[in-house]
């Protein structure tokens, strides 16, 4: 069973960019919806698993759905949750349409094309079939190889293209197929191919292996960065048994489309009534191709229109190719003759390489304009629903899109250097040809979100006003070094793209210094230090330098010059006021040139007001009767004003002691003397001197030697 989510990626809003860019951005965005709305689903399944109640399941982000085996209780669980749409079988009925016999690959006129030099060269061709038998001379040479060019979803041939019915190796053949059988029977010979088979060994299909096919397309190495997706897509099969319009698979060529790769379908062998459309032929978004023969009559199994999927008001087929009578490849080297639209198709797919090669730009819309719009015109005069559009004629198409409405993109300078963080600018030009009308919308990839600001002035270009500058600012942190850059202009149809190169250096900077970064001055006093501004990067300036941080009670702080231009230095100058209150206060020094912003710190320390006392000598003897002298000095520190009031300890009994001056006026000194009496006890004395000035307080202690 396979189990689709209510939740669908919307790839309306995945901007309409060349190819390469749209399928990493389709599956980015089909892989995000998945992951995000299966999650719940997914924590479930894995407890069903544990239990044994559920098996091999598979998720499929192509189509948000969950393939899986499970009892019957189960899937009536999952078919009651919310978040699911609805839980269908995995039984997929595809109807290989019959193999066609020989077009004539003439009346395609590609061999114009040919002569042209346009053999498809560089451009990849899928098929979604039984599988290709890569060992045939005239698609082994052809098969693009590597990892990421064949895929087995049913994992009974991993490695090699294998092909058990030949159905594919024959639609194969007229895509991209050589001239090693003695004439050319491939539309496209210079174009590689990949293939996904959709069918086993037993030529049953399921619904998963489907899904994962179409999934595998979007994106083969599993790199949604890498561009290795086909940039056309040929399908020779349908749904069921016959006329009708099963959605099973719109999803997944809705994501093919969006990727920027036409889905190229064969019409189906159900005609020749009218309303005997298949899908996936008859989605909207499917190119549909019916059958003719060489003369151009219809192939009357060739299923006609109109369409019964709502949505597509286009005639079916939209167009006709051989499918009567062709001569393509077969299994083990051989060839076959076969008839059926099936064959028609990849008439088409080999046509639309050819114009890619011509044109590497071309979107799906112009791609369809262009075979439809130039494809000759088979009985009742303009579209019909037998014959569509008319035959393909491959050398009309080129003309076409040489004659259609177009322009030529051109980006200016090639290259740019800019150190992050800085601006620069390309300029934007559009030359319209043909009466070109517009509008083209501009868009730029190739920076990541959030690393660059970056606009377009105007980022529509239009009639009169083919002109735009675009400014790209890289962030200061985006990583040093060169980038390719792809402007895109565009209307959805016409879309065009130029690659140019952003090389972003380092960024301008300068480093800012202070010597010394700290100073202790007393309140009152200035004290100085030199600033130094060092250029990085190749920075000039200038800086413009300001201060601040400093309390206006503290003091004020200065810088000379104000502006520093490259290597330079400049003084900073911080004066303390007297009523300044001890502590440290930091300075900051600014220094911007408007995008780059440095600071530097300097920090002052103001000293606390106060004093220092000090005895001379520190000890005295002197004989009982005498006096001993000591001179007390008191010493400002901070900016201390004031006077300061001496005491002292207490003195041996008899003793007497005198003060010069207290208190003293700082700064200043005193003498001390002290006289024992001849009754004072011999000995040695220590007496404690304080000086004290309101709160503060300060002792020194002498020695008196009475002899």
């Amino acid at each position: 069973m396979v189990v689709l989510m209510r939740d669908h990626a919307d790839l309306t809003r995945v901007p309409r960019s060349p190819h390469a860019r749209a399928q990493g951005a389709v599956v980015r965005t089909l892989r995000a919806t998945a992951e995000s709305s299966q999650r719940s689903l997914r924590a479930r399944l894995e407890t069903l698993t544990r239990q044994g109640r559920v098996q091999a399941v598979t998720p499929l982000w192509v189509v948000n759905g969950v393939s899986l085996t499970a009892s019957a209780d189960v899937i009536r669980e999952l078919s009651a949750r919310t978040d699911v749409a609805r839980v269908v079988s995995d039984s997929a009925d595809l109807v290989p349409s019959a193999l066609p016999a020989e077009p004539t690959i003439a009346v395609t006129r590609a061999p114009q094309l040919w002569d042209a030099g346009l053999t498809g060269a560089g451009v990849v061709v899928a098929n979604l079939d039984s599988g290709v038998d890569v060992t045939h001379p005239d698609l082994g040479p052809r098969w693009r190889g590597g990892t990421n060019s064949w895929y087995d979803p049913y994992g009974q041939h991993p490695t090699a293209p294998t092909d058990f019915s030949g159905h594919g190796t024959g639609t194969m053949g007229i895509a991209v197929g050589g001239d090693s059988g003695g004439s050319g029977i491939g539309v496209a010979p210079g174009a590689t191919w990949i293939a996904a088979r959709v069918f086993n060994d037993r030529g049953g299909a399921t619904v998963t292996a489907v899904h994962q096919a179409f999934q595998w397309l979007l994106d083969p190495d599993g790199d949604p960065a890498t561009p290795d997706a086909p940039r056309v897509v040929t399908a020779s099969w349908s749904i069921g048994a016959g006329p009708s319009c099963d959605l099973t698979y719109r999803p997944d060529v809705q994501a093919l489309r969006a990727a920027g790769i036409l889905p190229v379908f064969s019409a189906g062998n159900f005609g020749p009534g009218s309303a005997s459309s298949v899908s996936p032929a008859n989605y909207p978004e499917s190119l549909s191709v019916g059958a003719v023969d060489t003369s151009g009559a219809p192939y009357p199994p060739s299923s006609q229109g109109p369409s019964s999927c709502a949505g597509r008001t286009r005639v079916f087929p939209d167009l006709v190719a051989p499918g009567v009578a062709v001569r393509t490849a077969d299994r083990f080297g051989f060839y076959q003759t076969v008839s059926g639209t099936s064959i028609a198709a990849p008439h088409v797919a080999g046509a639309l390489a050819l114009l890619l090669q011509a044109d590497p730009e071309l979107t799906p819309t112009r791609q369809q304009q262009a075979v439809t719009s130039a494809a000759a015109d088979l009985g009742t005069p303009g579209p019909d629903d037998q014959t569509g559009s008319g035959r393909i004629d491959a050398a009309a198409a080129r003309t076409w899109l040489a004659a259609a409405p177009d322009f030529a993109l051109d980006v200016a300078p090639a290259s740019r250097s800019v150190p992050a963080g800085e601006r620069t600018t390309y300029s934007v030009s559009l030359t319209p040809r043909n009466g070109y009308p517009g509008p083209a919308q501009l868009s730029l990839a190739g920076i990541a979100t959030g690393q660059a600001k970056w606009s377009f002035t105007p980022s529509v270009l239009t009639n009169g006003s083919w002109t735009s500058t675009l400014e790209i600012t890289p962030a200061r942190f985006m990583p040093v070094g060169s980038r390719p850059l792809v402007v895109t202009a565009g209307d959805g149809v016409v879309v065009h793209a130029r690659s140019v190169v952003l090389d972003v250096t380092p960024p301008r900077d300068f480093t800012l210094s202070l010597a010394p970064a700290a100073a202790t001055a007393p309140a009152g006093a200035t004290t100085t230090s030199t600033l130094s501004v060092t250029p990085t990067a190749g920075w000039v300036g200038p800086a413009q330098l300001t201060v601040g941080g400093l309390p206006a009670a503290v003091g004020t702080a200065s810088v000379t010059p104000t502006s520093v231009t490259g290597l330079g230095t400049a003084a900073l100058a911080v004066t303390t006021v007297p009523s300044a209150p001890a502590g440290a206060y930091p300075v900051t020094v600014t220094a911007t040139d408007g995008v780059v912003t440095r600071t530097a710190t300097f920090t002052v320390t103001v000293a606390a007001r106060d004093f220092t006392l000090s005895v001379s000598p520190t000890s005295r003897t002197v004989s009982r009767g005498g006096t001993a002298a000591y001179t007390v000095s008191v010493t400002p520190t901070g900016g201390f004003t004031g006077k300061v009031t001496l005491s002292r300890s207490a003195l041996p009994s008899g003793t007497s002691a005198s003060w010069s001056v207290n208190p003293v006026a700082v700064p200043g000194s005193s003498t001390l003397r002290i006289k024992p009496s001849w009754s004072t006890r011999r000995g040695t004395y220590t007496v404690v001197v304080t000086g004290t000035s309101g709160a503060v307080t300060h002792s020194v202690t002498i020695t008196v030697v009475v002899s």
